[in-house]
């Protein structure tokens, strides 16, 4: 499990991160453009919550080996994201790269541009969505959860039902990020991080209305309970319901 080092009000010592692994978002880059894909490793790492704002990055020597990049490279990494308003540097024994960033959602204008220069990804992230979260539910139902594998789950469920509304996205993001960790495979896990990253924008554009996340927040319980229970045909056809849900809510709200 990925470490975060401390917080904005914190003494130094190691906080395990909620969600991503470093074979999930902070993961090793593949191509030949290490400084764009670190940074968007990094970034993605952020968007998705798995290092929220205030919380450290992890140290240099650590960081690069995770993105499989030279400290050089890194350097040049976390300037561009403190240029960019996603982190900070601060000094002394406590100090290291925080993040800044904070998500704001887009107004309803911007959403719809957003959804329309999307086009047809924004159906293919939508399907191809579809076939990865039940997957990886039903994959995380069989598996053989560890006592902390199973409390790390209960935690980012109680975490989601408990979130304001201004915390409500992330919270969700960490959540279905954990069930995708647990289904065992780091490329199922990977492609789940992808995706939630193309949707985000959107994501946080539809209205929190009570009722929805009231209704999110069931549908949440009944696939946290199903993997909990061993019961991969519920965990599948569950979260099948919850996403067509969240689909129907972005074809209302964004046409």
């Amino acid at each position: 499990m990925v470490m975060a080092y401390g917080n904005a009000m914190g003494d130094g010592e190691p906080v395990e991160l909620a969600t991503a692994t470093e074979d999930v978002v902070l993961r090793p880059v593949t191509g030949r453009n290490p400084f764009e894909e670190a940074v968007e490793r990094i970034v993605q790492a952020i968007k998705l919550g798995a290092v929220r704002t205030g919380e450290r990055l992890p140290p240099e020597r650590e960081l690069a080996t995770r993105l499989g990049v030279s400290r050089v490279t890194l350097r040049s990494v976390i300037r561009a994201l403190q240029q960019a308003g996603y982190v900070e540097s601060r000094r002394g024994r406590a100090g290291g790269s925080f993040v800044t960033w904070q998500p704001r959602p887009p107004d309803d204008e911007d959403a719809r541009a957003i959804a329309v220069g999307m086009g047809d990804d924004l159906r293919d992230a939508l399907r191809f969505r579809s076939v990865l979260e039940p997957a990886a539910s039903a994959f995380a139902a069989s598996a053989a959860l560890s006592p902390q594998q199973r409390a790390l789950l209960a935690a980012r469920l109680d975490e989601t039902s408990a979130a304001s509304l201004e915390d409500y996205r992330l919270a969700d993001s960490r959540l279905h990020l954990a069930i995708a960790e647990l289904a065992g495979s780091p490329s199922l896990a990977a492609a789940v991080a992808d995706v939630r990253v193309r949707l985000n924008d959107l994501l946080r554009a539809i209205p929190l209305l009570s009722e929805a996340v009231a209704h999110s927040n069931e549908q949440h319980h009944r696939i946290v309970g199903a993997i909990l229970r061993a019961d991969p045909v519920t965990a599948r056809s569950a979260m099948e319901e919850h996403l067509s849900a969240t689909a129907a809510l972005l074809a209302g709200f964004l046409g």
